[in-house]
């Protein structure tokens, strides 16, 4: 067992009990701006952040500056799913270690802003409210593999998505706006009741490469 001192933000991708289940640490709500420049200022770093969920609607979002001052500490810090994904794609080059799909896509180019993957969330469970477009773009991507929705439909069912402010995009409501048939709404319903959560498979292969580089 390793007796590094690792620090995980997370909660809203990932609930405390599941990621308990994969790695043992210090786990703490959705990062904000803040948390870690307290850190470094109380000179109580950990060896390894890991940062998951972050906070940005109510909140000024983690700062890029805070997270470059943990590193130049001698911090480990990772990142994927969500915010983590998101700072990853922009501070790798300086060391900031990203993991997952998320990452990769904002690394491409093919996302681009925290409107991505926000969601807004229970305050007091972290349980999220709406769902994040990468998760929907993510799940719709295997309908058209699975051939239960046509391409240009993904594109129109998207575009339907992007119209509605984040805090509001749930699936009910994108259903009822959006113009696919009976037929097809109800296949694609099933269909992605039954398909995996992207962010929530990100955030466990974060705690899975935290692991790996701890127990080495």
């Amino acid at each position: 067992m390793s007796n590094k001192k690792i620090v995980i933000f997370t909660g809203l991708s990932l609930s405390f009990d599941e990621a308990k289940k994969i790695l043992d640490a210090d786990y703490r709500p959705p990062i904000k701006r803040g948390d870690i420049i307290k850190m470094v200022d109380d000179n109580n770093l950990p060896d390894i952040i890991g940062i998951i969920d972050g906070q940005f609607q109510n909140t000024p979002a983690v700062a890029h500056k805070e997270i470059i001052a943990a590193m130049n500490k001698g911090v480990t810090v990772v990142g994927g799913s969500s915010m983590g994904a998101l700072r990853a794609s922009e501070l790798d080059d300086m060391g900031m270690i990203g993991v997952g799909y998320v990452y990769k896509q904002y690394r491409k180019g093919n996302i681009k802003s925290d409107d991505d993957v926000a969601v807004i969330l229970d305050p007091e469970t972290y349980e999220p409210l709406s769902e994040a477009y990468v998760n929907i773009e993510y799940k719709l991507n295997g309908a058209v593999k699975e051939n239960i929705i046509t391409e240009k439909e993904k594109e129109e069912f998207l575009k339907t998505t992007r119209s509605i402010y984040y805090p509001h995009r749930t699936y009910p409501r994108i259903f009822k706006e959006c113009n696919l048939n009976e037929y097809k709404k109800n296949k694609l319903i099933r269909y992605i009741n039954h398909s995996i959560n992207i962010k929530t498979e990100d955030a466990k292969e974060v705690l899975r490469y935290i692991k790996k580089i701890t127990d080495n």
